[in-house]
């Protein structure tokens, strides 16, 4: 199977399919044209169970400890501590970040606020004339 039959088969791109390959998840051998030829009966499984854990927030590093039951419906297997520990570890960090963005969000918010409060308070005027603060919403005004 050449790497654009692959695409096909799994939803992966080419481009996927070979930093698949160079992050050591997938093997190919090469065709005397130079081509790339995937064993189909073991490849395709395997793509759709890495696209499944990347989608699921791991990254390919953290992919990569769950090698011995890639060849299978990942779904289906049971966890290992190691990659239990993995997906718990991902997890966290992606808690961290989300929480972040939160605090992030809510000062801006609070920013936006506290801009509409004293633009409502002052009757600003835009240089065209019209006014902006309309009842806490924001409006870019027309020229």
């Amino acid at each position: 199977m050449r790497i654009g039959e692959l695409a096909d088969v799994t939803g992966a791109s080419p481009r996927a399919l070979r930093h698949y390959e160079q992050a050591g998840l997938i093997s190919s051998e090469r065709a005397a044209n130079g081509y790339r030829r995937y064993d189909a009966a073991s490849v395709v499984v395997r793509v759709r169970n890495i696209r499944r854990l990347v989608a699921a927030g791991l990254t390919l590093d953290d992919v990569r400890v769950f090698l011995p039951c890639l060849d299978q419906d990942v779904t289906a297997s049971r966890p290992t501590g190691r990659t239990l520990q993995v997906a718990l570890r991902r997890l966290a960090v992606m808690e961290e970040r989300i929480a972040a963005q939160i605090e992030v969000r809510d000062r801006l918010a609070a920013a936006l606020a506290e801009a509409t409060e004293a633009t409502e308070t002052a009757g600003a005027t835009t240089a065209t004339g019209a006014t902006t603060a309309t009842g806490g919403r924001i409006v870019r005004p027309v020229a």
